[in-house]
């Protein structure tokens, strides 16, 4: 089978790998939805790749590809039927731990006690091919109602804005200001929205503000054209400021601004990775009572409370992907993603 390799230097290869095979415990998915994520940047703009940036690899190219979804076609051995079974339609949470331990006894596998085993896409061949292989206990049950496009978005970027979301205690009195709009922010806007909250969008593209209003936005702020932008949002909220912010743009700029912008009692989000923030301790969160929070990814179990709230309430969560490639077209789907101007996209390994 042919597979995407994210070598590194905004170079892209398709390369030659064997069919997969599921050993005892294990798992083959023929893969109909392959999302494109914002950590796959990461790799792609690296001079070495993800092992330039600390991940353990394995020996040869790694497939690239984190947000997978598809249907069962092998078990292997040991695997019982209500865990996986040929056809099953199913998402698959991107992390291996150890299985056992407190944090992947409850979903939490990225938090393994003994350290993560695997990062499929990053250190394990991930779901930019027609075959992936994984441990069945990896799998989330995707509901008959959604798509596999919606599947592979809810495996990342919009499972990623759901346990945020939760981990804010967002409800629907509450204005929420959510900075930056890319697609996990995009992803926030409308679950916070379906959830019933006024959300305050912020980007600094004209473009994906114009889609933040079409995903439920009340109001969009520019920060560039925007003189004090803590001001706009306490001038929306009756001057008091948000109930809850949001950070998914990894801006240092931005993530003080979404401290600074909630009123006292508020609680702010960070989920946009790298770089860094300065906060005037005192007055930016002791003094008025703050809460800030760091919130990375989310669990199998949040995985699939939020494809059943997705199907539930009939949110079409795959209009997030702007464009829709075949695998021969990676090389060009990564070249625009990296403008960084657009919004999400997908691959579907077996068209």
């Amino acid at each position: 089978m042919k597979g995407v390799v994210l070598a590194g230097d905004r170079k892209v290869e398709i390369l030659d790998f064997p069919d997969p095979a599921p050993g005892p415990g294990e798992v083959v998915l023929e893969i109909r939805a392959s999302g494109m994520c914002g950590s796959d940047l990461k790799f792609y703009r690296a001079a070495g790749g993800a092992a330039s940036l600390g991940f353990k690899m394995s020996d040869g190219p790694v497939i690239a590809g984190h947000e997978p979804c598809g249907v069962v076609v092998a078990v292997g051995a040991g695997v019982p039927e209500r865990e996986a079974r040929i056809g099953m339609r199913v998402m698959q949470h991107h992390y291996r731990g150890c299985g056992v331990c407190p944090h992947c006894a409850t979903g939490w596998m990225q938090l393994c006690v003994e350290g993560v085993a695997e990062v499929y896409g990053a250190t394990a061949h991930g779901a930019h091919a027609r075959y992936m292989k994984c441990p069945a206990r990896t799998l989330v049950p995707l509901p008959d109602e959604l798509s596999f496009e919606t599947g592979a978005a809810i495996s990342c970027g919009t499972g990623t804005a759901w346990a945020a979301l939760h981990r804010l205690g967002l409800q629907g009195d509450h204005t929420i200001a959510i900075f930056g709009q890319g697609p996990v922010g995009l992803a926030a806007t409308q679950l916070a929205s379906a959830m019933g909250a006024r959300v305050i969008a912020l980007d600094v593209s004209s473009e994906r503000l114009a889609r933040a209003r079409e995903f439920g936005a009340d109001a969009t702020i520019d920060p560039k054209a925007t003189e004090n932008v803590v001001q706009a949002i306490r001038d929306a909220t009756r001057g008091l400021g948000a109930h809850l912010s949001l950070d998914a743009s990894s801006s240092p700029l931005a993530r003080a601004q979404a401290v600074r912008c909630v009123r006292t009692w508020g609680k702010a989000c960070f989920v946009g990775e790298g770089d860094t923030v300065t906060l005037e301790v005192s007055t930016d969160l002791l003094r008025r009572q703050v809460t800030l929070i760091g919130s990375w990814t989310f669990s199998t179990i949040g995985q699939g409370e939020c494809a059943r709230f997705v199907a539930d309430r009939g949110i079409a969560v795959d209009r997030i992907f702007t464009h829709r490639w075949r695998l021969d077209e990676a090389e060009e789907a990564y070249r625009l993603f990296d403008s960084q101007t657009t919004g999400k996209g997908v691959i579907t390994p077996s068209a």
